[in-house]
């Protein structure tokens, strides 16, 4: 099978396209012709050695993926690695079969990225209608999602994003007021201008000033979702802002709810629910072939790209 490989860590170039045997398949698992790979910033962290969970050298990078059964039925998944593949193998009990109806872009947004806007607004911050919730890349993957699950839920919603055109799709996704994140100067400012003065809730995935921000326009007793840093980690959370504002700080990593028996089945089945039903609507982004993972990379880290990234493995 063909597959994208990396052998050592670094930059898009250490993506290498090569030609693999097919993985075997272990008891407890299901093998897929992949038929769609989804590409998202965790893969540019496993490939840069600076995920959570890092992945030993050499591995076939991909944590989710659209593909067929062996008698035709088609499942999205979620992997540790192996989806940059022609053949992945998955555990069954991370792989759900898609309704008829959905297509497969839309389908494969819900996985990893649909799973973790869920998670976040409802069993991490518990959003209710009573919030006003602060979403980033609201025209990204988890952003656009994001944005009309609460909205969904009956929140006001404020989305930011770094372009006219990205803020233009986040207003079309249902956000009430948008920010433009292409600075940090004045960012508090301008969110809480944008939200009426009052943000209960927020999600927060590029770290650094943007953290800060965020943080400084949260309401006393107010919740910080983090899922993410883009721009990095380092610099310590202002215990001084927290005790002062009553204010809750969080950390997110969807890999933590894979061992529960209800919390993905449950997400999953509302996720299919909610676009067979046509109120969510995935946002489908860039599709790139699998020699091409390179240049998915490269437009991911520079903010190139919006909604469900993919390489698809038909081209």
């Amino acid at each position: 099978m063909q597959a994208i490989t990396v052998r050592q860590f670094g930059g898009p170039e250490v993506l290498e396209l090569c030609e693999l045997p097919e993985p075997s398949v272990r008891p407890g698992h299901l093998k897929l012709r992949t038929r769609l790979a989804g590409v998202n910033y965790a893969d540019v962290h496993l490939r840069e050695g600076t995920y959570p969970a890092p992945m030993p050298l050499p591995f076939i990078p991909g944590n989710e993926v659209l593909g067929t059964s062996e008698d035709g039925r088609r499942f999205v998944a979620l992997s540790r690695g192996g989806g940059y593949a022609e053949t992945a193998v998955v555990h069954r009990k991370l792989a759900f079969e898609v309704p008829d109806g959905i297509a497969d872009h839309d389908a494969i947004a819900l996985m990893l990225q649909g799973n973790t806007a869920w998670h976040l607004l409802f069993t991490d911050l518990r959003v209710t209608a009573e919030d006003t919730v602060l979403v980033p890349a609201a025209a990204g993957g988890v952003g656009s999602l994001a944005v009309q699950l609460a909205k969904h839920a009956g929140a006001k919603v404020v989305a930011m994003a770094s372009s006219d055109a990205k803020r233009r799709t986040a207003t079309e996704l249902g956000a009430d007021a948008v920010v433009d994140s292409s600075t940090t100067e004045g960012l508090t400012e301008q969110i809480l201008d944008a939200a009426g003065g009052r943000v209960t809730a927020a999600l927060e995935m590029t770290g650094g000033d943007v953290f800060h921000s965020t943080l400084a326009a949260l309401t006393p007793r107010g919740r910080l979702a983090i899922f993410g840093a883009v721009t990095g980690a380092d610099g310590l959370v202002p215990l001084t802002s927290l005790l002062a504002g009553s204010k809750a700080v969080s950390g997110f990593w969807l890999p933590n709810l894979y061992p529960s028996r209800t919390h993905l089945n449950d997400s999953m089945s509302a996720l299919f629910t909610a676009v067979t039903e046509g109120w969510l609507k995935p946002l489908n982004g860039q599709v790139y072939k699998l020699g091409q993972a390179r240049l998915a990379h490269h437009d991911l880290a520079a903010r190139l790209t919006s909604g469900k990234v993919v390489l698809d493995l038909s081209l």
